[in-house]
């Protein structure tokens, strides 16, 4: 007589698997893996190529001076008084004071007298507007090297503002080139439905921008507000020019120069005073970074 042998359900494929073999379950998840180390290598080797630095950087920071930039990377001892020891710097806290109050007005300035001339370049049906756009343009095509001798002489000889940083926060209330274009460009993506229906309910112009523009505009205002605040914190060029006569009026950028030159030795120091000058703006890229993104992403969609 025939025996009748009952199998159950997966018994045949693991009498058939050699032993030590993986399931099929196993390498499903090993070729998943492989999968996403694929795809996303070049993205790991980028975030490393740009992390890498900083973390060097920190590491140094809390260094002795007798480790800092030897072989070894990690520190012996964790120094925190180093932070301590660079902001008790004569002046540091100055150059707090001078780079918060040129970063901070010189954004305020240009947000305000950048926004309604973005508006009126996209949303206004005037002649020669686009010849308008056109010049606004044209202007960054222009270094300011190029016009920093008359400016200077300007600012320094007929106003005598010269050991300020009044030179450099003033002319941020007539307009930024760049903030007007990205701004123009951001406006261009709201529907003209929303103004028109603000003008029927008896909406001037100016509370039709107060009113219905800024509000949908908040993501283009905090890019262009972004953008200027690190292009004022960062600015070395524009307070060597005006304001290195007075070490009163500098910046963290030109007194960070300073502070290297008499710590040239002390690299653990040097580097902690250069994280006492990145952290602020990190911390705020981070923070605002979904607000940037979607400002700058979206200046492009309507021309």
């Amino acid at each position: 007589m025939a025996t009748v042998l009952s199998r159950t359900p997966g018994s045949a494929a693991t009498a058939k698997d050699p032993k030590g073999v993986p399931g099929p379950a196993r390498v499903a998840r090993r070729k998943a893996l492989l999968h996403w180390v694929a795809v996303h290598a070049l993205g790991v080797a980028a975030a490393l190529f740009f992390v890498l630095p900083f973390v060097f950087l920190f590491l140094t920071s809390v260094m002795s001076d007798r480790q800092a930039l030897t072989r070894d990377l990690w520190p012996h001892t964790w120094e925190w008084g180093n932070y301590a020891k660079v902001w008790a710097v004569p002046g540091f806290l100055t150059w707090w004071r001078n780079t918060l109050l040129y970063a901070g007005l010189g954004t305020l300035l240009t947000v305000v007298s950048s926004v309604p001339v973005a508006y009126a370049l996209a949303k206004f049906r005037f002649r020669g507007r686009n010849l308008s756009l056109l010049l606004v343009i044209s202007t960054m095509m222009l270094p300011p090297q190029v016009l920093i001798i008359p400016m200077y002489l300007f600012w320094a000889r007929q106003l005598g503002l010269s050991g300020t940083l009044w030179p450099l926060i003033v002319p941020l209330a007539f307009g930024d080139a760049f903030s007007i274009f990205l701004l123009r460009q951001f406006l261009l993506t709201i529907p003209d439905e929303y103004l028109d229906a603000a003008r029927v309910d008896g909406c001037g112009e100016l509370r039709t921008l107060l009113r219905v523009v800024l509000p949908m505009a908040r993501p283009g205002i905090a890019a262009v507000a972004l953008f200027q605040f690190f292009t004022c914190w960062n600015d070395y060029f524009g307070p060597q020019i005006y304001a290195s006569e007075n070490p009163a009026a500098w910046t963290l950028s030109y007194g960070l120069e300073s502070f290297k030159g008499a710590h040239h030795t002390d690299w653990n120091l040097t580097m902690a005073a250069t994280v006492l000058v990145m952290a602020p703006v990190i911390l705020l890229f981070f923070f605002a970074q979904k607000a940037f993104v979607e400002g700058v992403t979206l200046t492009g969609v309507k021309g």
